[in-house]
């Protein structure tokens, strides 16, 4: 793979219908020039919106890691996940707070990672896996289509 590049981009986002209630988690990951990488969602049970955001989060880095990713920039639609993530808030919920530590440790396995708050118009992808998911009630991976 030589030249090419090793920095991503990675959509993420969660969503429950209920807080708390049937959850699911969506990611896309691109490369630089928009080449589709993975995209799948994940279906979380009972979980709230919050949750769900970080579990997308998560997903999304151990997926761009394993891709190789040496960059990465998340693109979420989440404000609070993102502020968060940016150091701007603080983590109040102590059950969001274990998985703002896990995804913290996780950032440090890269040269570099980017938050960046995106409007929900720019991530309607992450989010179609998501409510896939939770339609489903199961994981889906590389963009299924529900027969």
């Amino acid at each position: 793979m030589a030249g090419c590049s090793r920095s991503f981009i990675v959509h993420i986002d969660g969503g429950a219908r209920g807080n708390p209630g049937p959850a699911g988690a969506g990611v896309v990951i691109r490369a630089e020039d928009g080449t589709s990488l993975f995209e799948g969602g994940l279906f979380l049970g009972r979980a709230t919106n919050n949750v769900a955001e970080y579990r997308a989060l998560l997903a999304g880095l151990e997926r761009a890691r394993a891709l190789g990713a040496e960059t990465v920039e998340v693109r979420s639609d989440s404000e609070l996940l993102v502020r968060q993530m940016q150091g701007r808030y603080r983590v109040r919920n102590e059950a969001l707070r274990e998985l703002f530590d896990e995804a913290a440790a996780l950032c440090r396995c890269f040269e570099r990672v980017r938050f960046t708050h995106v409007r929900r118009q720019q991530n309607t992808e992450a989010d179609r896996l998501a409510n896939q998911a939770m339609d489903l009630k199961r994981d889906v991976e590389d963009a299924e289509t529900v027969a």
